[in-house]
């Protein structure tokens, strides 16, 4: 099953849960189908691990991020570029936000509703039951309350990011499309796809799981690690 999106799909979650790195993937994923896609940086509260510590990565695959103002890339600042607006409202075939964490980065989506009006929206929490919060159906559902409240925007949908990161294990991923699956019948909100390293994909073909899944191949890692290189295509 494959992961295509239109319009403008807003990533939500807590903090740790793996937002930007489904994002970024997300994006890749798309654009190897060909879709146009631009990816709005909206992390204004965590200083790292944000969309823009791969943005070579994205330029090289032909992906338009949109970034702070240069002078303020770095700066721990809740700064929200004209140009956010501007991307929102844009005709791109696909446009993918990536949010700060928890209630706090949810709330910049709040100031932008001028530009959500009349647009194409779906917001997808991702969720990590190894982290702390939403480890239980009803931390996750208190977890998209808090969202939504900070939001102004409800949730649409689940994105199922378990991991347990270098000890990941197909067991892992299986038993986390049970957690999400249950999540979303408890919700009535559909499951949208649930990710995996790109190294396990072969390990789950035969396994019945009824979403479809991004390959994930790290790219935002502490200093000590090398991200994964992603070779870009020949012709966009």
């Amino acid at each position: 099953m494959d992961i295509r999106f239109q319009g403008v799909v807003v990533i939500v979650g807590n903090y740790g849960s793996g937002k930007t790195e489904v994002a970024i993937n997300m994006a890749l994923a798309c654009r190897q189908k060909k879709t146009p896609v631009r990816v709005v940086d909206l992390d204004l509260v965590n200083p790292y691990f944000r969309t823009r510590e791969a943005r070579d990565l994205l330029k090289a695959h032909a992906i338009d991020l949109v970034l702070p103002p240069a002078p303020y890339l770095y700066a721990d600042l809740p700064i929200v570029s004209p140009a956010v607006a501007g991307a929102i409202r844009g005709s791109g075939p696909l446009t993918i936000l990536d949010v700060g964490g928890d209630d706090a980065g949810a709330t910049v989506l709040a100031s932008l509703a001028e530009a959500f009006r009349g647009q194409k929206i779906q917001m997808l929490q991702v969720v990590n039951p190894h982290r702390p919060n939403t480890d239980s159906v009803a931390g996750c559902l208190n977890m998209r309350t808090e969202i939504e409240t900070a939001a102004q925007l409800a949730v649409t949908g689940w994105i199922g990011n378990a991991h347990l990161m270098e000890a990941t294990s197909p067991d892992t991923i299986l038993a986390g499309y049970g957690f999400a699956s249950e999540l979303s019948r408890a919700s009535g909100l559909p499951l949208a796809f649930i990710t995996a390293p790109t190294s396990l994909i072969g390990t789950l073909v035969d396994k019945a799981i009824d979403c479809p899944i991004l390959p994930i191949q790290r790219q935002l890692v502490p200093p000590w690690q090398s991200a994964v290189k992603i070779a870009p295509p020949e012709s966009n």
